[in-house]
C-alpha cells in the first residue's frame, strides 16, 4: 500500500475521504474531475466531457462499513453516461465481483423513472466504474507493470459485445514515475494522487490552470476551521484503517511463518528418515556385493585359477586375493 500522509503536510492526502470528495466530488471543483476523466479515458474533440451532474451515490447500495474503505462520487454527463469513481483504500475479497455488483445499480437505475409516459426500449447509456486502488489488483500474480486495466464485455473473437459496461482500474502502487518522467497529462494526475501530501509546492512539470486550481484547493492552510476539523478526522480514520491493515498483515505473516516452520520441521524429519533408510539400504547392498566378490574369489582360488584372472573376474586387487 502507499504510505499515509502526516498532519504537517502542506497539502491534503488524496487517499482520505475528505480530500477525495473535496477535489473530485464538489460542484465548485467538478472541472477537476472532468479533467481527470477526459485524460483517463483519452477523450478529445467533441467526445470530451464538458459538464457533469452529481448524483446521489447512496442509491448504489453501499454499507457504512464499506464507506470506511471506499470513497466514491457518482455522476452523469449531459448525454446520460454514468460514472462511479471510487477511491479504494483496502483490498476486499471478491473485489471484482463487487465491482460488477455495484455497476448493476447504475444500469438498473436507468430504467426506474417515475411518471414514465412511454414504454422503455431498454436502451442504456454507458456506465463506467473507475477504481483508484491503493493496492495491486492481483497481488501475488506475475508482475506485469500495467498501471491501468480496462475491462469490457467481449465475445469469443475478442470483439466488443457491448460498450455499455466499462471497468477501469488504476493500481497506484505500480505507478512509480518521478517528476522527470511525467510525459502525459494522465501521468501528472497519477503523480499528484500518489504524492500530493508529500509535496512542498506545485512541481514545475504540472503546468496549466487545472493543476494550479488543484493545488489551491488542496492547500490545508486555506481551509476554514470547520474544513480543517473534518480533514483531521478523515486523516485519523485513514491512519486507523492503515494501522489495522498493517497489524493484520503482520499477524498473518507471523502465523504463516510459525505454521511454515512447523511444517518444514515435520517435512525435514520425514525427508531425513527417508534419506536415512535409502542410505542404509545402499550401504547394505554395497556390503553384500563386496562379500559376494570375496566368496567368488575364494572359490576360484581353490580351483587353482591364477590371481590375475581372479582379479579380472571380481575386480579385487591382487593383494586382496593374496590375503584370502
Amino acid at each position: 500500500m502507499c504510505i499515509p500522509g502526516t498532519a504537517t503536510s502542506r497539502y491534503v492526502n488524496f487517499y482520505t475521504d475528505f480530500a477525495f470528495k473535496k477535489i473530485f466530488g464538489t460542484e465548485a471543483n467538478k472541472d477537476l474531475l472532468i479533467g481527470f476523466l477526459n485524460d483517463l479515458l483519452e477523450l478529445s474533440g467533441d467526445k470530451m466531457i464538458e459538464s457533469l451532474t452529481y448524483l446521489n451515490s447512496e442509491q448504489l447500495g453501499d454499507s457504512m462499513d464499506e464507506r470506511r474503505a471506499v470513497y466514491d462520487v457518482y455522476c452523469s454527463t449531459f448525454g446520460g453516461e454514468r460514472f462511479r469513481v471510487e477511491m479504494q483504500k483496502a483490498k476486499q475479497d471478491f473485489f471484482k465481483d463487487r465491482a460488477i455488483y455495484y455497476s448493476s445499480f447504475a444500469v438498473r437505475s436507468q430504467g426506474v423513472r417515475s411518471g414514465r409516459l412511454m414504454p422503455w426500449d431498454y436502451r442504456l447509456s454507458p456506465v463506467y466504474v473507475i477504481g483508484i486502488l491503493n493496492f495491486q489488483l492481483d497481488e501475488g500474480a506475475e508482475e506485469n507493470g500495467r498501471v491501468i486495466s480496462k475491462v469490457q464485455l467481449k465475445d469469443d473473437d475478442n470483439e466488443i459485445f457491448s460498450d455499455r459496461l466499462n471497468y477501469i482500474f488504476v493500481e497506484m502502487p505500480k505507478f512509480n514515475k518521478t517528476e522527470a518522467d511525467l510525459n502525459t497529462s494522465l501521468d501528472k494526475w497519477l503523480y499528484v494522487i500518489k504524492n500530493l501530501y508529500k509535496l512542498k509546492g506545485k512541481p514545475e512539470a504540472l503546468t496549466g490552470a487545472i493543476f494550479k486550481k488543484l493545488f489551491d484547493v488542496a492547500e490545508i492552510s486555506a481551509f476554514t476551521d470547520k474544513e480543517r476539523g473534518e480533514y483531521e478526522e478523515s486523516l485519523k480514520n485513514f491512519w486507523d484503517l492503515n494501522n489495522v491493515l498493517t497489524t493484520a498483515k503482520s499477524e498473518g505473516f507471523a502465523e504463516g511463518e510459525a505454521a511454515g516452520l512447523e511444517r518444514g520441521r515435520a517435512e525435514g524429519l520425514e525427508k531425513g528418515r527417508a534419506e536415512g533408510e535409502a542410505a542404509g539400504l545402499e550401504k547394505g547392498l554395497e556390503r553384500g556385493r563386496a562379500e559376494e566378490k570375496l566368496a567368488t574369489a575364494r572359490n576360484l582360488k581353490r580351483l587353482g585359477i591364477d590371481s590375475d584372472k581372479i582379479s579380472q573376474a571380481t575386480g579385487l586387487t591382487p593383494e586382496d586375493i593374496e590375503n584370502l
